[in-house]
């Protein structure tokens, strides 16, 4: 029992390390949080594209339907792997295939994109539950105001859709940044780098049990707070009649 303590929660060598380890968390909160909001706003992008009304937009719809499936079933890591060995080497601007944006490396970028495409995708689907969970009458209300497909979605519908759905969200953000530490794999000095670094010199794995101690800071609250939405959710829809959300 002695070894275990001592190779996984050795208090000497996290206090030791502590600043390292701290330091790679920050970089992994930063590529979660700037993955969000891009994968956010994607997500909403496909979505839209989905609920396309006509069949002149069939085409479209079809395309982003393969794009959602496809991308939800390619494992996150070789999609990561995919971009960082091959990006560099086709003919588009350094910019985009070398990035430096905000003063971050080429591999933050990179893993940036990699969550961003298949984030995108999974927010696609927590949308849709939405949109398809707002009573069709709504639509129907606002075009008979005269607005437009589009209008209808921006001002009514996508508002109601966007509450309805925090809760799956959170729960994807949470799954978002746990998957962050595999941009570890193009050496992006993030907290799961650094343990192993750390664990690779002392031996010693209390790092890495650092690390996982600070993703459970972050995780634990949210799971909580994940849980009170569903509850507020499932409770104002039992009292209102309406049918429960389907979350993704």
């Amino acid at each position: 029992m002695n070894e275990i303590i001592e190779q996984y929660f050795d208090f000497s060598q996290m206090s030791k390390h502590f600043d390292e380890v701290l330091d790679g968390f920050v970089i992994t909160l930063e590529l979660a949080l700037v993955a969000t909001v891009l994968a956010l706003i994607w997500g909403l992008v496909l979505a839209l594209l989905r609920q396309l009304p006509g069949k002149g937009f069939l085409p479209l719809r079809f395309l982003t339907i393969g794009y959602i499936d496809i991308f939800r079933g390619v494992p996150l890591l070789i999609l990561i792997l995919l971009i960082s060995g091959s990006l560099a080497f086709l003919p588009l601007p350094e910019a985009i295939t070398i990035p430096q944006w905000l003063g971050k490396p080429d591999n933050f970028w990179y893993g940036i994109m990699a969550l961003v495409l298949v984030y995108g995708a999974y927010y696609a689907e927590v949308y849709r539950a939405g949109i398809e969970a707002v009573p069709s009458g709504q639509m129907e209300a606002a075009r008979s105001l005269g607005m437009s497909h589009g209008q209808a979605m921006r001002n009514v519908v996508v508002p109601q859709a966007v509450r309805k759905v925090i809760a799956p969200m959170l729960n994807e953000f949470t799954a978002l940044l746990k998957d962050t530490t595999l941009v570890s794999v193009i050496a992006l000095n993030e907290v799961a780098l650094v343990g192993r670094d750390i664990q690779s010199k002392t031996f010693n794995s209390s790092a890495l049990t650092l690390g996982a101690i600070l993703f459970l800071v972050i995780v634990l609250p949210l799971a909580r707070l994940v849980d009170r939405l569903i509850a507020r959710e499932r409770a104002r829809t039992s009292r209102g009649g309406a049918p429960p959300v389907m979350h993704h």
